[in-house]
């Protein structure tokens, strides 16, 4: 049964012969009155509080799930990359490695082009050197019987002297050309020859441009 500060109020009691002051009565009932009416304003503002508070947690509630699947979307979006990253890195570390191993091998393979470049360098060097040895050792002779053969440039071969003696019936005119010309001849029949080139030594050009 609910009571209100009005009905506390107009509560009337019966009369007795011996019954208690009915002012005194009257007094206590306007005092449990304004009691009850200042209780039950106060649990109104206490309800009313109690409702704010419950929806401030609601609201709160909601905040901390929005919250949640924030967190929860970033973790994932995070773990997303993550995974993407590593990805990424263990592409560009496999490309790397391949390259790498294309560099290496594009490396041996030069070396080994310029170990047989030298190799054809230093074979070509032995040829040329011994062609210059030849050269030399011709040019030596060549020398040497160009030094025998000093002494007969002086010596009057016997077909000149037959040619001077024809001469001595031509006329002068004639007498000094036949001269320059057997002198030429007897020069041409007693310089030394001109050694040839040392072999090899004409396409090494060709091998330098083979080395390059």
């Amino acid at each position: 049964m609910k009571l209100t500060p009005l009905e506390i109020k107009q509560q009337q009691f019966d009369k007795s012969l011996r019954g208690f002051d009915t002012a005194e009565v009257q007094a206590f009932l306007n005092l449990m009155s304004n009691e009850w009416e200042h209780m039950v304003t106060k649990n109104r503002e206490l309800q009313q509080q109690i409702d704010d508070m419950q929806e401030k947690l609601k609201h709160y509630e909601r905040v901390e799930e929005a919250l949640h699947e924030t967190l929860q979307a970033a973790k994932e979006s995070a773990e997303t990359k993550l995974t993407g990253a590593r990805k990424e890195a263990e592409n560009k570390i496999e490309k790397a490695e391949m390259q790498a191993e294309a560099v290496i091998k594009d490396a041996h393979q030069e070396k080994q082009q310029v170990r047989q470049s030298i190799l054809r360098l230093l074979d070509r060097r032995k040829e040329i050197i011994g062609g210059i040895r030849s050269y030399l050792e011709v040019a030596q002779e060549s020398v040497e019987q160009f030094s025998k053969d000093e002494a007969r440039l002086f010596d009057r071969p016997a077909e000149l002297e037959n040619q001077h003696a024809d001469e001595e019936q031509t006329p002068p005119s004639t007498e000094n050309e036949s001269s320059q010309k057997s002198k030429k001849s007897a020069a041409a029949r007693t310089a030394p020859k001109a050694p040839p080139n040392p072999p090899g030594t004409e396409d090494i050009d060709d091998l330098v441009d083979d080395l390059e």
